[in-house]
């Protein structure tokens, strides 16, 4: 076990991190919707409309506030401890998304949430210690290790191809392009996050990290990653519903940071067998809770899931692949008497 007085710190910032990052999807939701009905454009064909809109810039402003509970929780705690807790922001989206975006959550979708709260519970308490680092020197030798280097590399490779290729072909019908290229330089900008925090927290101890160029070059990538993460998931949250949109981008950029941290931090040296399989189960039961959270939350809407088919409710393998999930959503609310 490795929850230590660091990692306690780490937890209680993930979990308000969650809380506003969850109210943040809602917020930036309704702005974006209130922006495209009033110029017509939507944020997923390229419209940027809803920079004008106040409703957006508060979600916003949210989701900055998340993000920097997150920012200062990954200088404390290892990122298999705090990323895998953003399963709890799914949690609080989904019960804000049933009150303000009308949303259906189904009984199961509780269940979804229970699974995703033993699920974390069980990350928490095998979560590994952090290993001391002295400087931003160190984190940097980490960084540049060939294991390391080759998994940027295969990031940027994957990054370029989906941008170039996939998005314009299929970018608007997959929801897994905008999704894939949130997750891919998320892993990398979350590698860069934990860096600069670590090197922050050694400054505010008195040993001064920002005379050197590596915390500089950590800000650099965290400003590049975030703003294309930015982008690409607000072209997907404006495509896909919510609920298409949530579990994926949790499943994949949870994935790959654990990764990324495994390989560059060394997350899992020292720990035993039993500890690991512990967290890669209880991390598999917080997926599967998000996925059943959110794949039941139009069980009431979709006649498919009682066996009688009808076009306006697609099963959640047709919305995976095909068309707007708001889109679908409005025809539908349309055609009710």
């Amino acid at each position: 076990m490795g929850f230590t007085g660091d990692n306690l710190k780490g937890f209680v910032l993930a979990l308000l991190s969650s809380l506003f990052i969850g109210a943040s999807f809602i917020i930036k939701k309704k702005g974006l919707r209130r922006a495209a009905a009033v110029s017509g454009v939507r944020a997923g064909v390229g419209g940027y409309s809803y920079l004008m809109e106040p409703l957006w810039w508060l979600g916003m402003l949210t989701m900055i506030i998340g993000e920097v509970a997150n920012f200062v929780a990954y200088a404390f705690a290892p990122a298999v401890l705090v990323t895998p807790l953003g399963a709890l922001s799914i949690i609080v989206s989904a019960v804000l998304a049933y009150f303000i975006l009308n949303e259906k959550l189904h009984q199961l979708g509780i269940l979804g949430c229970v699974m995703c709260v033993v699920g974390s519970i069980v990350i928490v308490l095998n979560a590994p210690q952090e290993h001391p680092i002295s400087s931003v020197q160190e984190i940097w030798i980490m960084a540049t290790q060939p294991d390391f280097l080759l998994y940027v590399g295969s990031v940027i490779i994957l990054v370029f191809i989906l941008v170039f290729y996939f998005a314009p072909q299929c970018g608007h019908s997959n929801v897994l392009v905008f999704t894939g290229i949130c997750s891919l330089m998320g892993s990398l900008s979350v590698m860069s996050v934990k860096a600069l925090g670590i090197s922050l927290k050694l400054t505010f101890e008195g040993k001064n990290q920002l005379i050197y160029p590596e915390s500089w070059f950590f800000l650099c990538v965290v400003a590049i990653c975030v703003i294309m993460q930015m982008n690409y998931l607000n072209k997907a949250l404006d495509t896909f519903n919510t609920a298409v949109v949530s579990p994926i981008y949790y499943v994949l950029f949870t994935s790959l940071t654990i990764l990324a941290s495994v390989i560059m931090f060394k997350d899992w040296e020292g720990q035993g067998a039993g500890s690991i399989a512990s967290v890669l189960c209880a991390f598999m039961v917080v997926i599967a809770g998000t996925i059943l959270l959110h794949v039941t939350k139009d069980y009431e809407r979709s006649t498919s899931f009682r066996g009688n088919y009808s076009p306006l409710s697609p099963t959640i393998a047709t919305r995976l692949c095909s068309g707007n999930g708001d889109s679908l959503q409005q025809h539908h609310e349309q055609n009710e008497p």
